[in-house]
């Protein structure tokens, strides 16, 4: 069964692909929304999200599970939600897990990590 591996570089694969399921790295937002609030970090984020789903060929409709990561939940649960709210069609709601953690750079503020149907 062969294995594809999209956007690598030594360290990691931002999309990988078995069989027909597609595992996404870690993705935060872009280094211009960094600075920004959770709710602009989870906009940018998501954004990142559809153009790794499409380039795998799948979409935000076909997200099996997601596992967001956040610096701060009592502070920014809220605010992500709304975003993710708006952004998820009606229907699609994937199994989810969200929790605190201690992110790799101190101006992050959401992590999200994806697993998606081809």
């Amino acid at each position: 069964m062969s294995v594809q591996r999209l956007h690598t570089n030594q360290r990691m694969s931002q999309i990988v692909v078995h069989q027909d399921t597609v595992y996404l790295a870690g993705q935060v937002a872009a280094d211009e929304d960094l600075d920004k609030d959770a709710a602009t970090q989870t906009h940018s984020t998501l954004q990142a999200i559809e153009k790794l789903l499409a380039d795998a060929g799948s979409d935000k409709t076909r997200i099996l599970s997601v596992t967001i990561y956040l610096k701060d939940i009592n502070a920014d649960f809220e605010a992500m939600n709304r975003v993710w709210d708006q952004w998820l069609p009606i229907g699609t709601a994937p199994a989810r897990a969200t929790v605190e953690a201690l992110l790799c750079e101190p101006e992050i503020l959401v992590e999200m990590s994806v697993i998606a149907a081809v």
